[in-house]
């Protein structure tokens, strides 16, 4: 093929993507409901019935109007629900086909920018024709379907070994800095409220703290996907990784217990002091709820080697009830889906086989995708189509106190976990964790399903909207270029190699027998007995194959396997390029 008529294949490519995707912005975005209308009668002519002649005889058989078959019908209230929901979610899709198709735009600009300026566009065309906005920001809707996808793909495809290795920093700034920054911004936007001349004298205490605690949640993607980009250190990565995971956690449990103390009229010493309590018994409770199901999850696929059709549907069962059996018992879901995606992947991918376990991962990222794509669509569409109530001088202390607090404490926790990392955070590293905090689908979500009670709701709804615009907008944008600039220490991503991991498997058994003789412990002490317990007791349960996973030839396979799918997973991924096991066939008869 010429160069002229693959350009011009090009061409016609992407005018016609343009057009589906116009089509379907207009379909979205116009009056999606019909209604059946009847002719009103004329205001200045009044109709009158005729008058029916009377008639007396009898009338053995009444004649009936005969109904004929209808040639074309139309039923649209009946599927009206699902395909508009399939409309937005094609819409959704579309854009991100875009976006990839004219891929050096997502370089300098993040998709959910993107996403968000689409969903402005709908959002004035639905004002324009009087349309109502979708009703699926509810609390039940976003609680039990929108978030649940979003939270597995986090914790699905954590790097688990990193994160145990921080997992004390992560935990650190993710429930210290999580409530930090919520009674911080708190306190401060209360104390902006007692100003008669701002004129919000009518926000409570507990309001504030309740509004801080929204806009604490934290949601790092774009900075997530500059971080991958560029390379940046592995310690860096993970801790703004799971601070982010874990923050959304931390988040909901303060949302609903200010949510409980905003809705009483004084609040005492007892009242405190419970809450404190139930925070520590919801996540303890969520944690246990996850691993318990993760067992369970785990031990049923060591019998589904005769039906292996069926072993993705109970990764996404069992998780999907974790969820909500704590939701039903007022725990922390959030945490239970977490621990339960964790425990899933670490045992159940030993028990199914290779082609169940790559359909997991696929419809995992998948439905995570889905999900976080249609909130940051919506975003775009409420901000228009919502009732907002204006107060600058609120809506900007938020913005300040928000990066004030944000800064201030990861600046001042890094000082205190600093001394007991082998691995200290410089002061780029702390720039990089503080600029990363973004905002977004949970503190979007949260404050739309704030209760009817909050005197101030539209207030708070428009001050969220600002930040997650701000944050989103300003500091996804030009977070690339400043961590380009400041040099963020980077990582070899070459690492992953056999000859590494032997070594580090090997330093780390030296270390753990160096701590037992000095009589001190460490994560790689704990990490011992560990493995030692699991390879005694769980493999041997939850595993079909429960021989230990020590042997060099299995590290090496897993290792094969994992580098084929990073190469078949690329978008120019050649099955030639992928390793073959003629190297393990030479480690297994040398």
């Amino acid at each position: 093929m010429s160069p002229s008529c693959g350009f011009y294949l090009m061409l016609t490519e992407r005018v016609v993507f343009c057009m589906l995707f116009l089509l379907l912005l207009c379909c979205v975005g116009g009056k999606c409901e019909l209604q059946e209308t009847k002719p009103a009668a004329s205001a200045e002519l009044p109709t009158v019935n005729p008058i029916k002649p009377f008639d007396h005889g009898p009338q053995a058989f009444p004649e009936e109007e005969r109904a004929n078959l209808p040639v074309f019908t139309m039923d649209y209230p009946r599927i009206q629900v699902p395909f508009e929901f399939t409309l937005w979610i094609l819409l959704a899709s579309f854009a991100k086909i875009g976006f990839h198709i004219y891929h050096k735009i997502t370089i300098w600009i993040p998709e959910s920018c993107l996403l968000i300026s689409i969903g402005l566009i709908v959002g004035g065309i639905m004002y324009s024709v009087k349309e109502e906005p979708p009703a699926v920001l509810s609390s039940n809707v976003f609680f039990l379907y929108m978030l649940p996808p979003i939270i597995l793909d986090s914790g699905y495809f954590m790097p688990t070994r990193p994160f145990f290795e921080n997992v004390g920093t992560v935990l650190w700034y993710a429930v210290v800095g999580t409530l930090w920054n919520s009674i911080g911004i708190g306190l401060s936007l209360f104390a902006i409220c007692q100003f008669e001349v701002f004129g919000l004298q009518d926000i409570n205490l507990q309001e504030n703290l309740l509004f801080g605690a929204i806009i604490s949640a934290v949601d790092p993607v774009a900075a997530l996907n500059v971080f991958e980009d560029i390379g940046v250190n592995e310690q860096t990565y993970i801790v703004i990784f799971g601070e982010g995971l874990f923050n959304d956690a931390v988040t909901v449990v303060l949302y609903n217990m200010f949510s409980f103390l905003a809705d009483l009229p004084i609040v005492e010493s007892t009242d405190v002091f419970l809450g404190v309590a139930r925070f520590f018994v919801v996540a303890a409770g969520g944690v246990l709820f996850g691993v318990l199901f993760g067992f369970v999850a785990a031990f049923t696929t060591r019998f589904t080697h005769n039906v292996r059709q069926i072993e993705p549907l109970f990764v996404f069962m069992y998780s999907y009830l974790a969820y909500l059996v704590a939701e039903c018992f007022a725990i922390s879901s959030v945490l239970a889906l977490i621990t339960c995606a964790i425990t899933m992947k670490y045992y159940v991918e030993e028990n199914v086989s290779q082609r169940s376990c790559t359909t997991i991962r696929h419809v995992v990222k998948m439905l995570g995708t889905v999900s976080e794509t249609l909130i940051f669509f919506f975003l775009g569409v409420v901000t228009i189509t919502t009732e907002h109530e204006w107060n600058w001088a609120y809506i900007l202390f938020t913005l300040v106190f928000a990066f004030i607090w944000r800064g201030l404490g990861i600046l001042v926790l890094s000082q205190i976990v600093n001394p007991f990392r082998t691995i200290p955070f410089n002061f780029k590293d702390q720039f990089g964790l503080a600029y990363g905090g973004l905002r977004g689908a949970i503190c979007f979500a949260l404050v739309f399903t704030l209760p009817d009670t909050i005197n101030r709701k539209n207030l708070f709804v428009t001050a969220s909207i600002a930040v997650i615009i701000f944050t989103v907008f300003i500091q996804g944008i030009s977070i690339r270029p400043i961590v380009e600039y400041i040099n963020i220490r980077k990582t070899n991503k070459d690492l992953m190699t056999i000859n590494v991991e032997i070594h580090t498997r090997v330093m780390e058994h030296v270390v753990c027998g160096i701590e037992d003789l000095c009589g001190q412990w460490s994560h790689y002490y704990w990490k011992d007995k560990f493995k030692k317990f699991n390879d005694r007791i769980l493999r041997r349960i939850l595993l079909r194959d429960n021989r230990a996973e020590s042997s060099i030839v299995s590290l090496y396979k897993k290792l094969e396997l994992q580098n084929a799918i990073d190469i078949l997973d690329t978008p120019m991924g050649d099955i030639s390029a992928a390793p073959s096991l003629v190297s393990l066939r030479y480690v297994l008869f040398v």
